[in-house]
């Protein structure tokens, strides 16, 4: 017997969580390389009834090192691999600015959480927003979402640097399981 999810909100960061990361920037599609277990992780989540949303910076946009079709690109792959799974994206949110723009909507700040909330038309305090970085863990708190963080990307780093209160995950394959367990 299976219950309906708790929480009907998932957004997951990007780079770190869904994908390996770069220092040199993601800058192709062909460099967009999914961590294992996180499609099928989006996927299962889905099936089970949440709403899967990515809030993202990509100040790669800003400073060149990409072109939005590059984007763009990346991002149908993502959807495509999750739609092959099974699942399915809602919406992917980033932030194309300089992080010396100040906007509402770079990490840390919670614009891209807010626009996801209202967009979904669900209530942030009922989301997780998963990350691997302290910028994703200060955007929930400022959006008033709960931070979750897994240990990919940067996460292994930024734990040390957080609260022990934030669950924290081996990985997003890993949450999804936890997710799950709760929501049976």
């Amino acid at each position: 017997m299976t219950t309906t999810p708790r929480t009907e909100l998932i957004i997951l960061d990007r780079d770190g969580v869904i994908n390996f990361d770069s220092p040199q920037y993601i800058k192709t599609a062909s460099e967009f390389k999914p961590i294992p277990g996180s499609i099928d992780a989006i996927a299962r989540l889905y099936q089970i009834g949440f709403k899967i949303y990515v809030a993202t910076n990509q100040a790669g946009l800003a400073k060149k090192k990409f072109e939005q079709r590059a984007l763009t690109a990346m991002h149908q792959k993502l959807i495509g691999l999750v739609d092959e799974a099974g699942g399915k994206i809602e919406h992917i949110y980033y932030c194309p600015h300089h992080p010396a723009e100040n906007c509402h909507c770079r990490k840390p700040q919670p614009g891209m959480l807010l626009q996801i909330a209202s967009h979904a038309a669900l209530p942030i305090e009922d989301a997780d927003f998963v990350g691997d970085s302290l910028k994703d863990v200060e955007a929930a708190y400022a959006a008033n979402a709960n931070p979750v963080l897994v240990l990919t990307g940067n996460g292994k780093t930024t734990v040390n640097l957080l609260d022990s209160k934030i669950p924290t995950f081996r990985d997003l394959a890993d949450y999804a399981d936890s997710k799950i367990e709760a929501s049976v």
